[in-house]
């Protein structure tokens, strides 16, 4: 088929976000605050389109802590806005919860100059997509990422990973995305038109940013990186960062920011540092007691086990009360 004949074969598209908007027909005889006002109007009903999805999100975070707990790994693949929105999904995993690429890496069609520079064109590209996620395997999970759910670069890798038996999904803002038949779980979000029509970067692509936040740090929950809802997994790379860190020991544990500055610099990471503070122990026991109870994510009363070695440090002969009931002073399950 011709480069011409793929273009008008798609000029019958089935995508509400190719469909003319009658709420903003007009805007380009709008006053600056007035347009400004009808994209929020269009943004606004977003989150509700992406809270249809719970349960597909749900879905497909099950499958991925099924695949890092068998040291599988998370592939993400798309181009354009999807896949630069997945490659920033993926990036932003190791400073906040101490994953880097070795568990969630992002494949972006035109490679990483196609995160500054457009390079649209690469999206078109079937065999590439395949060729990108070709060093996959079985206990892996690939999802692809795209606004039509029809991108070949994004069907490349689909189609190779069910070749390979490989786990698969799809994150789409368009209900009949042609692609979701390869998916294990499809998560389709029906954003409905755009402000501008087609403009696939405006509601459509912020529902895919709140899909992926949604499924990764769900993810990374179910897998042990918090305490309650504090980060205990931060990479402190700059000042704000450790201020972050040392400021979620304080809320956790009730102790002064001298005393959580302290067990810091004295413990290996944060989280013994978390368990010397709440237990009252010195960081080498800990550390000890973490060794035990490691990141578990079918201990789902506790799942990165700070709460049972703080029991453990404070119970050590298993006669007090229960792990579930260790908590500091700001209340985290």
């Amino acid at each position: 088929m011709s480069g011409e004949e793929d273009w008008r074969s798609l000029i019958g598209l089935r995508a509400s976000t190719e469909e003319i908007n009658p709420r903003t027909i007009d805007i380009d005889q709008r006053t600056g605050p007035d347009l400004v006002g009808a994209i929020l109007a269009e943004d606004a009903g977003v989150h509700r389109a992406v809270a249809g999805a719970t349960e597909q999100i749900g879905g497909l975070v099950e499958i991925a802590v099924r695949t890092l707990d068998s040291g599988g790994r998370v592939h993400y693949v798309g181009s354009g806005t999807s896949g630069r929105l997945a490659v920033l999904d993926a990036a932003e995993l190791l400073p906040t919860y101490g994953v880097g690429p070795e568990e969630v890496i992002a494949h972006l069609a035109g490679g990483e100059p196609a995160m500054v520079s457009a390079a649209e064109g690469a999206e078109d590209d079937a065999a590439a997509g395949a060729r990108a996620v070709a060093g996959a395997g079985r206990s892996d999970l690939v999802i692809g990422v795209t606004a039509s759910g029809r991108t070949p670069y994004v069907g490349g890798a689909l189609r190779h990973a069910r070749r390979q038996d490989i786990a698969t999904g799809l994150v789409a803002t368009n209900t009949a995305a042609e692609l979701a038949h390869l998916a294990d779980v499809a998560v389709l979000v029906d954003t409905g038109p755009e402000a501008v029509t087609g403009s696939t970067r405006m509601k459509a692509g912020t529902a895919q940013k709140m899909v992926l936040n949604a499924f990764s740090t769900a993810t990374m929950v179910r897998r042990g990186k918090t305490y309650g809802n504090l980060m205990t997994e931060v990479l402190a790379t700059n000042d704000k960062l450790r201020a972050r860190t040392v400021r979620m020991l304080i809320q956790a544990t009730g102790a002064d920011a001298a005393q959580c500055a302290q067990a810091l610099a004295d413990s290996p990471d944060t989280r013994t540092a978390l368990v010397a503070l709440l237990a009252g122990a010195d960081p080498a026991a800990a550390a000890r007691a973490l060794a035990h109870y490691r990141p578990d994510s079918t201990r789902t009363d506790d799942p990165g086990g700070v709460r049972s070695a703080v029991a453990h440090l404070r119970n050590p002969d298993g006669t007090g009360p229960a792990a579930t009931a260790c908590q500091g002073p700001v209340d985290q399950g």
